[in-house]
């Protein structure tokens, strides 16, 4: 049956090629002060403006507003991002009147009831990962690795070590680890995975020396894994003086189960916008505290919130790295974070890394027949498949991954960790449904049908977005920036 006239893709096209000589989107009162000319030197020689009426102006944004994909709007798998839903209600605490009405720069006896806050989260994030001390200043995950690092340099440097300039990083490490220690000033060395995905702990013995500083875990790793030797390199690094950094952000998998701090950690970094209710991805905020044992709290980023009596302050530590930002970190994240923790209580922090590590292995358990799982053993909070079975049939996982779209998924990572080969890493976190999960493997194993009966289907996708396949190095390299108007239109 053919189909009858359609409203036009107001979304499709821009501002500029929707403008009508003369239509307004406002009428505005006259003017009631004298007019006077603008200054030679100020006027723009060209000014070319869309002109709408309202309602065109009103439909063009909301078109645009239906092509966002959002947490709220369907399921985010993205591995080792943790695109969760959180809860409103912590938005509504972190907007209250009066903690956004704050300065910075008035005095703490003005400011008491968010400095017990800050105190009561650095003490609950202490016992959280196990360790003795706890700084809220660093303002995201890296910058929080960035302290922790900088922190061990100068330790070291105060036990008169200064030629320990090697810091090893695990081959399944984020990618920031090893861009951390570089910012620090320290060689990188790669320490390689073993066949189960945990630290090949031959290679790390072969690499560790008095000139090793630290070597940064990521635990779990990008793999999704568990390292069940996190002790035993805790105890072969301090037995040649070296110290164990622990990279946090993936902590949704461990709450209430396991402290890093009981596992010899020195040093480790939180992502409160990832584990503790913040929306993350766009850019920001986020927030990464970072915990130590009590032979690097001297040395923590100021300001740290101390109590004395029933008085609370900001506090410079003896032996502080100094200022990592302007003031006190982030502190509507770090509301959040504090609303999270009460909400939920020791039991619902269990129940959060117990309904992450199950989703992400019911997802292994419903997929593994259809795509190829190069680590197979139990998983945490993620799961990274490979798509080679399907390469096999001239499908690649970047197909695979844009495929999805079409399914009315946002695709997951794909191409990460490097050490799996055509890696597909999901992380469906805790607060999906079963229903959801169904959902989502039911349309990748759809597309593994389709690979196999009609793998150029899979291979053109996209076919219902608005764009398709994109030249994304050209984009990135000569992006197009500004509109300019077409030869012969005459709009």
């Amino acid at each position: 049956m053919k189909s009858g006239p359609r409203q036009p893709d107001i979304g499709a096209r821009l501002t500029f090629d929707l403008s009508k000589p003369g239509r307004r989107a406002c009428s505005l009162p006259a003017c009631d002060v004298p007019a006077a000319e603008l200054p030679e030197r100020l006027l723009r020689r060209e000014l070319s403006l869309p002109e709408l009426s309202q309602v065109d102006v009103v439909r063009y944004f909301l078109a645009l507003s239906r092509l966002n994909y959002s947490v709220d709007s369907g399921f985010y798998p993205l591995g080792s991002c943790t695109m969760k839903y959180n809860p409103k209600v912590h938005e509504e605490l972190a907007r209250l009147a009066g903690f956004t009405g704050l300065h910075p720069l008035q005095p703490s006896e003005t400011a008491q009831g968010a400095l017990a806050l800050m105190y009561d989260l650095q003490r609950w994030l202490a016992e959280i990962t196990g360790l003795d001390a706890v700084g809220l200043a660093p303002a995201a995950g890296a910058q929080g690795e960035l302290t922790g690092i900088l922190m061990v340099k100068a330790y070291l440097a105060d036990r008169g070590e200064d030629g320990r300039t090697r810091v090893l990083v695990p081959d399944s490490a984020h990618g920031t680890n090893p861009a951390t220690a570089a910012m620090a000033g320290f060689e990188v060395i790669s320490v390689a995975s073993d066949r189960q995905g945990n630290t090949d702990m031959q290679a790390l013995a072969s690499a560790l020396d008095d000139g090793v500083a630290a070597l940064m875990l990521t635990l779990p790793n990008t793999l999704g894994l568990f390292d069940p030797n996190a002790g035993r390199i805790a105890d072969m690094l301090h037995d040649k003086g070296a110290l164990l950094y622990g990279d946090g952000a993936n902590l949704n998998a461990l709450l209430g189960r396991a402290r890093f701090g009981d596992m010899g950690f020195d040093v480790v970094h939180m992502n409160m916008h990832k584990t503790f209710s913040t929306p993350h991805g766009g850019g920001g905020p986020g927030s990464g505290p970072v915990a130590v044992k009590s032979h690097l709290a001297p040395y923590l980023p100021t300001p740290v919130v101390e109590k004395d009596d029933d008085r609370f302050a900001l506090a410079t530590p003896e032996r502080s790295i100094g200022r990592v930002g302007l003031f006190y970190g982030q502190f509507g994240v770090l509301v959040r974070a504090y609303a999270y923790l009460r909400s939920l209580g020791d039991e619902g922090l269990r129940q959060v890394s117990e309904n992450a590590v199950l989703n992400a292995n019911y997802i292994l358990a419903r997929l593994r027949q259809a795509y190829h799982l190069p680590y197979d053993r139990r998983c945490m909070h993620e799961v990274v498949f490979s798509g080679s079975r399907q390469r096999a049939k001239g499908v690649r996982t970047w197909d695979i991954a844009k495929r999805l779209i079409d399914y009315g998924f946002h695709p997951p990572t794909v191409y990460f960790p490097l050490i799996a080969d055509e890696a597909l890493m999901i992380e469906p976190t805790e607060t999906e449904s079963k229903e959801a999960l169904d959902a989502f493997c039911e349309a990748l194993l759809a597309i593994d049908r389709e690979a196999e009966e009609e793998p150029q289907v899979v291979k053109e996708s996209p076919h219902t977005a608005p764009v398709g396949r994109l030249d994304e190095a050209t984009a990135a390299r000569r992006p197009v920036l500004r509109w300019r108007r077409e030869a012969g239109d005459g709009s």
